[in-house]
């Protein structure tokens, strides 16, 4: 048992912070002409409409 180490569990692809540590929530930044998601975890199939709203207000605001 000293062996064993409190973690996360199961398999799935996750963006990581510069420091290492994974980013829990959706990341979403306009550089340039482009707006880039970088981040969509679970539940993004269920989150796809407010995830495309703020998509389009980013793009709104930054093309404005």
């Amino acid at each position: 048992m000293d062996d064993i180490i409190a973690g996360r569990s199961g398999v799935r692809a996750i963006a990581l912070g510069q420091d290492g540590d994974a980013i829990d929530d959706f990341k979403i930044i306009a550089i340039s002409n482009n707006i880039h998601v970088l981040n969509a975890p679970s539940p993004a199939a269920t989150a796809c409409l407010s995830i495309g709203e703020t998509i389009a207000q980013k793009f709104l605001k930054h093309h404005n």
